[in-house]
């Protein structure tokens, strides 16, 4: 209902209900901090090199069996050869010393037939040294981490055709269940196959719950909170779960103990299954308007408010809505072409995010403390976000600092490498841009789409992003063609998306459209209504959406 939000206006904008509702919410994306991002500590490769057998070896030729090459202009020893056993043998047991009596250089060589010998140093096993994820086999680790990202990808395409079906609520706690399970079950893999396969459910069922919380969030509670739900919440929680993960894996070196107890940060949240409400706003669009009646009373009774005797008119009781699928967002121009637009949107930004990470330097010491640096460094934007979406407008802001992060991919490019601290600060200007810019967006897109198609419309958006993150390194592999063509791509991509966000409507202090029609009015009146160049708008967006 277009009015959903004057008949609950009685309710207030805060209030016992809604801060309870608030944090209870938040609480969910504390887990998502946690699963998923493991596979930083999971799949880290520690330094290696091949196995030597327990043969009879002077301690100098023993010492002297691994050769060694140049890596980035250092001297180091190879990973992945060493100078063949039987040669080697029979010169230690004629008593030649190496480096003295024979030119090491001309040696032959051989893989490591034997296996590895891993450092134990920072980490008691990983994946890679439980099934030897190196040399030949190093595609694997990167490849398991796609898997994540594909089941993402499948998650965000099937969420939102089952909370828009089953409710949002449901969907959330069936989410935390699967995400719990596979977690578990991925902890006793047995191969690394398995380890893919329990990964990609992982991915399906962290994002379906992100998604189906972020939704419900949306809708249950009021303007004043919703800003601050899908931004400094949401966000700032999901962060929690981040900075807190490479602490509990300094303490857990293991990695199967590790994710087994991860597992267990999912069960905690069962229990919220009788605190949390269902939206209704999408019971209203089922028909079942006396249950979403009796929510918003028992809002208003936590709330210490009187509610009216008739909180919803007959005549704003919607009948039982139709299912509705991806194709209905496409049997509307306007839709289609909002959709379009978004898309291009999430697309570019979790493009130009990962592009700029995968080329901010390494930080040197404890990659535990390295990895809480990475996710507090975005704790700053979610807060300033938080601030700015209450008066700002959506377009104007999102926009700007897709600027900022498509910016600092074209400029990075001319930083020459002894200017390390200019190219680390444009890295971080950039990174505070795309974070920035996620945050935005996500609101931004919720209050776009209509309640009937809201988790659709969030579904296929995700999707894109998904997309865009697998799509990504294989962006920065164009690197090896040109140096300066995956900015290039990464930046213009971005900077025009900047442009397209300009074409989509403002939602500031709007009320959130409940079907489409409702919808297509407000787009009727944005494009009838627009500033200067509002026929030049009109025509772009008829061109976007016939090409």
């Amino acid at each position: 209902m277009g009015d959903y939000d004057d008949d609950t206006a009685f309710l207030g904008q805060s209030g016992p209900y809604f801060w309870t509702t608030f944090f209870l919410l938040n609480v969910v994306f504390v887990s998502t901090g946690f699963n998923g991002l493991y596979i930083v500590f999971v799949g880290a490769a520690p330094k290696h090199h091949c196995l030597i057998p327990d043969v009879n070896l002077t301690e100098e030729w023993r010492d002297a069996i691994i050769p060694f090459t140049i890596v980035d202009g250092e001297e180091v020893q190879s990973q992945c050869s060493r100078y063949k056993i039987d040669v080697v043998r029979n010169l230690s047991a004629q008593g030649y010393i190496p480096g003295r009596e024979v030119n090491l250089t001309t040696l032959e060589q051989e893989g490591c037939l034997d296996g590895w010998n891993y450092s134990k140093e920072i980490y008691q096993s990983t994946i890679v040294t439980e099934w030897d994820l190196v040399c030949d086999n190093q595609w694997k680790v990167p490849f398991a981490s796609s898997s994540l990202f594909v089941g993402y990808l499948i998650g965000s395409l099937v969420s939102g055709q089952l909370s828009d079906r089953f409710g949002r609520k449901k969907v959330v706690f069936m989410s935390l269940g699967v995400q719990c399970l596979s977690v578990l079950l991925q902890s006793f893999s047995h191969s690394w196959r398995m380890f893919c396969i329990m990964y990609l459910w992982v991915g399906a069922s962290q994002i379906s719950l992100y998604i189906s919380a972020f939704v419900l969030g949306t809708e249950v509670l009021s303007k004043t909170m919703r800003v601050l739900f899908t931004t400094l919440g949401a966000f700032l929680f999901y962060c929690i779960g981040y900075m807190t993960l490479p602490w509990i894996a300094y303490g857990i070196r293991e990695w199967r103990t590790l994710v087994a107890v991860l597992s267990t940060t999912s069960l905690i949240n069962f229990p919220l299954w009788w605190f949390i409400p269902e939206s209704p706003r999408w019971l209203m669009t089922q028909g079942r308007v006396k249950e979403a009646e009796a929510i918003v009373r028992e809002a208003a009774s936590k709330n210490k408010v009187q509610a009216p005797p008739v909180i919803f008119k007959e005549s704003e009781e919607l009948p039982l809505f139709k299912t509705y699928t991806m194709l209905d967002i496409l049997k509307s121009k306007n839709l289609r072409c909002i959709t379009l637009m978004c898309l291009l949107l999430w697309m570019a930004i979790n493009i130009g995010y990962f592009g700029l990470s995968l080329n901010t330097s390494n930080l040197s010491g404890n990659p535990f403390v390295n990895c809480f640096l990475s996710a507090t460094t975005e704790v700053p934007a979610y807060i300033v976000s938080t601030w700015l979406l209450k008066t700002c407008p959506r377009r104007v802001l999102l926009s700007l600092f897709l600027i900022i992060g498509g910016g600092v991919l074209l400029l990075i490019q001319f930083i020459p490498d002894t200017l390390h601290n200019v190219a680390l600060a444009l890295e971080m200007t950039g990174k505070f841009g795309f974070t920035m810019a996620f945050s935005i967006v996500y609101i931004y897109t919720a209050e776009i789409y209509p309640t009937v198609l809201r988790n659709i419309g969030m579904g296929m958006c995700s999707s894109a992003a998904r997309v865009g993150s697998i799509t990504a390194p294989y962006v920065i592999f164009l690197g090896t063609y040109n140096k300066v063509l995956p900015y290039i791509l990464m930046g213009s991509l971005t900077i025009a998306s900047s442009v397209v966000n300009l074409f989509l409507p403002e939602t500031l202090h709007k009320d959130l459209p409940e079907t489409v029609e409702q919808m297509q009015k407000y787009m009727i009146k944005v494009l009838n209504v627009s500033h200067v160049g509002c026929r030049t708008h009109q025509n772009l967006i008829l061109v976007f959406v016939n090409a």
